[in-house]
């Protein structure tokens, strides 16, 4: 069975009495290892299918099953389990915190485990150094430019060795010499087998 696999998800959202449907009967499936691109004009959906895919959000109707899990059967331990130890997520907005370190922002998925590792410390360098990063441990994001801060958010995503990295738009706030070497890191995370979408 496919690492990702989702039959007629629908999502519609109510507000005021009115149903506004969003995604309407999407069908997926990502194979590990796959690079898959989701694509479409602002508004589709992109970023909704996105949050369900990672277990931020739910369809309201529609099946999905991830690494073989049936992901609507689960309950909430278990899909903070899931997305803490499975998923990696790499957003367009960064979503780090201010005036907190990059090692200490790309560590923060690890105090969310129920032990957090001795070598959290040494991890999240290494992280940071995969990214290319590791002359600005102690940087906080206002000192990083906007290529620098998508990176930190990249090692943060690898932090717990996650199979699956979920990247919505990350190169949309980045100019196109950032862009492309955010691109060239997620391409050399494909071939060392994450799986991309």
């Amino acid at each position: 069975m496919s690492l990702i696999h989702m039959e007629n998800i629908v999502k519609t959202y109510l507000s005021a009495g009115a149903e506004t449907p969003v995604l309407k009967g999407i069908d997926l499936s990502v194979e590990e290892g796959e690079y898959a691109s989701v694509i479409g004009p602002s508004g589709a959906g992109k970023s909704t299918l996105m949050t369900i895919m990672g277990c931020l959000g739910s369809p309201t109707s529609g099946r999905y099953v991830l690494d073989g899990e049936e992901v609507e059967t689960l309950n909430d331990a278990q899909l903070s389990r899931v997305r803490n130890e499975k998923i990696g997520f790499v957003f367009q907005a960064f979503h780090l915190l201010p005036g907190v370190r990059a090692i200490d922002n790309v560590m923060m998925p690890l105090l969310y485990c129920h032990k957090v590792p001795a070598d959290a410390r040494e991890r999240a360098r290494e992280s940071l150094e995969k990214v290319g990063l590791g002359h600005r441990l102690h940087h906080s994001p206002g000192q990083l430019s906007g290529g620098e801060q998508q990176r930190v958010t990249i090692a943060r995503a690898l932090i717990n060795n996650p199979r699956i990295i979920l990247a919505d738009e990350p190169t949309g706030n980045l100019d196109s010499k950032n862009g492309a070497e955010v691109m060239r890191i997620l391409d050399q995370l494909n071939r060392e087998g994450r799986t991309i979408v």
